[in-house]
């Protein structure tokens, strides 16, 4: 009898019936696993939690999550993405939903329900949902949307972070086998390992575990550096029942980008060159006759109508390609405040109210990786720049060199972090229940607005034949 599961098959992913399925979504990001750009606070999810947490104390704090966990992805999203033609989200997760560090391999029912919750979402409206664990203890890579505090990956160097997820992927595995509304596990985003000798490994570990629970389920397996780096996996049999999913962020499309076509750090890129990129991020993938699925990407747009027209261009042209070579995705990300998403809190809601002095100052100050520019800060940038440039001319850190280490260090940590303390104080007059909920629901569909163009060059792509 054929699993209800999706299965790959021929190096296609398959339906029950064996109908081939190309998996096109959205990344749920900012849920439940938050991001600063996306919700409008400076550095990562744990000292955003730890400020409000102060700031409002135990029962309004409680009252705010319990609101914005609902509204952030509720039935009314999953309804309005299906009726775009998309049939699938990922679903990023930080490990805290699931365990505590003071109480590990002690799992709690709250990071499952939340899980279940947004399954049974996708279920009624005929979508699939990824898995994805985007946050692991010790922190997978160097950056805030791993709930990294600092930029050191510690999940690579102890055992027993490592032990704590292949703990909690065979909890998960056994709680979703046989749901055919999971269209698999995504063992981990964008991992970072800087020596690249634990990766193998560790996905033979953790593998073989959730093998032992579950095999029928889809393994989706993110390439090191921040998956775009697949050479572990060369020299070694593919993994039965498993997709390799790249990350596909084009030069034009990241904050700082543009235009397109045209130069963009030195670099030019037009279409040609965004399918270059393409094409070697998953000649593994097509190398060894597996999927491609392409579980990240997406512009973020500046308000500025030429330049978010260029990126309009570049995501249209990266979908067409994805069609061409039969490529599944999934873009970054569905909701925020307002620079990237498909649907954003309204400027005139509670929430953005609120923090628009915060935001205003993290764009001053650069202090979002992802979503600001460092213009104002090249005084203080510029000197450390070039110190580093003439005294240590061959430092080269993991991942990204040494531009990317420093902008990291001074933007996403020094410059952040006491920031987060006066992000706190904006709340510290709230009490009562009633606002910290108000708060919350900004992020409720029918309290956001939408990007109708973004829209309709994604609902054109959705439904391409497959």
């Amino acid at each position: 009898m054929p699993s209800p599961v999706l299965t790959v098959r021929d190096g296609a992913i398959v339906d029950g019936s064996g109908h081939r399925v190309i998996l096109r979504g959205y990344n749920i990001g900012g849920w439940m696993n938050m991001e600063n750009f996306l919700t409008g606070y400076p550095g990562t999810e744990t000292q955003h939690r730890r400020a409000l947490r102060r700031a409002l104390g135990p029962e309004l704090y409680d009252a705010f999550f319990e609101e914005f966990m609902a509204a952030f992805f509720a039935e009314a999203d999953a309804r309005y993405l299906a009726s775009l033609g998309l049939n699938s989200v990922r679903v990023p997760f930080n490990y805290r939903h699931f365990e505590d560090d003071s109480r590990p391999f002690e799992l709690k029912d709250e990071g499952f329900e939340l899980l279940d919750r947004a399954i049974a979402h996708c279920e009624r409206n005929g979508l699939y949902a990824v898995l994805d664990f985007h946050a692991l203890p010790g922190s997978q890579n160097q950056h805030w949307h791993s709930d990294n505090e600092t930029h050191k990956a510690g999940f690579w160097m102890y055992r027993h972070f490592q032990d704590r997820v292949v703990h909690l992927w065979q909890a998960l595995a056994a709680r979703y086998r046989g749901n055919a509304t999971v269209a698999g596990y995504n063992i981990m985003n964008e991992p970072a390992d800087p020596e690249g000798a634990t990766l193998k490994p560790f996905y033979d570990r953790v593998v073989e575990a959730v093998r032992r629970v579950d095999p029928d389920h889809i393994i989706f397996l993110d390439g090191n550096r921040y998956s775009t780096d697949f050479s572990a996996f060369e020299n070694a049999p593919v993994y039965p029942n498993t997709v390799y999913t790249a990350h596909d962020y084009a030069l034009p499309g990241f904050v700082y980008g543009g235009p397109y076509p045209g130069l963009t750090n030195g670099v030019y890129v037009d279409r040609d060159q965004v399918e270059e990129t393409f094409l070697r991020r998953t000649e593994f993938m097509r190398s060894t006759g597996t999927p491609i699925w392409i579980g990240e990407f997406g512009p973020v747009f500046t308000g500025d109508p030429e330049r978010d027209e260029q990126k309009y261009q570049l995501l249209a042209d990266q979908l067409d390609i994805y069609q061409r070579h039969a490529a599944g995705w999934a873009m970054w990300a569905y909701k925020d405040v307002g620079a990237e998403g498909l649907v954003a809190a309204a400027p005139d809601s509670p929430w953005r109210q609120r923090v628009r002095g915060i935001m205003a100052k993290k764009a001053r100050l650069g202090v979002d990786h992802w979503g600001s520019l460092d213009t104002d800060i090249r005084h203080i940038l510029g000197p450390i720049e070039e110190t580093f440039a003439k005294e240590y001319p061959d430092y080269d850190p993991f991942p990204f060199g040494q531009q990317s280490w420093i902008s990291t260090l001074v933007r996403n940590i020094l410059l952040a972090e006491p920031m987060v303390e006066e992000f706190g104080r904006c709340f510290a007059d709230i009490d009562s229940a009633a606002t910290a909920r108000d708060l919350a629901g900004s992020f409720r569909l029918e309290n956001c607005v939408v990007r109708e163009r973004l829209a309709s060059v994604l609902s054109a792509a959705a439904r391409q034949p497959t």
